[in-house]
């Protein structure tokens, strides 16, 4: 095979349809955009895929249910017992650490909660603490400070 016998293979590539041409050529007249209406009309005049001619969109007609607080404030659960996993004796247990553990993010607010038993003394410091928790930091030795967001 030389070089000027390339070609494509049968069927790969297609003449670029011609519209408006005239009745012959099969494309004439309206050139394939139907009877007049908007899609129809030339300039930039594109639709969004919601969009339903002006009939109620759909989004409006299905009842609302439900509410959603927009002050909610949403914390990254840890329990005790974790905590008592993870920690030695006299640890300080800050958002911070607990990020660099995997436990949380970074940026994630930290609620200690009461599941499990703890037996270490450990400072404690959190966003939010549940009652459970406290009593049981307490009765381990340790102490608790919430942090201030």
């Amino acid at each position: 095979m030389k070089l000027h016998e390339l070609q494509p293979h049968p069927g790969a590539t297609k003449e670029r349809k011609r519209v408006g041409r005239g009745i012959a050529a099969g494309q004439g007249k309206t050139a394939g955009k139907g009877h007049k209406g908007q899609k129809s009309r030339s300039g930039d005049r594109t639709l969004p895929p919601f969009f339903e001619g002006g009939q109620t969109p759909l989004h409006m007609r299905i009842p609302k249910r439900g509410f959603v607080n927009p002050t909610r404030i949403e914390y990254t659960p840890v329990n005790v017992g974790v905590l008592d996993q993870l920690f030695n004796d006299g640890d300080e247990v800050t958002p911070e650490v607990l990020a660099q553990k995997g436990i949380c993010s970074k940026k994630d607010l930290v609620k200690i909660l009461g599941d499990g038993n703890l037996t270490k003394k450990l400072t404690v410091r959190a966003h939010a603490f549940s009652k459970s928790a406290k009593e049981k930091i307490e009765k381990a030795g340790g102490t608790w400070e919430v942090i201030k967001t």
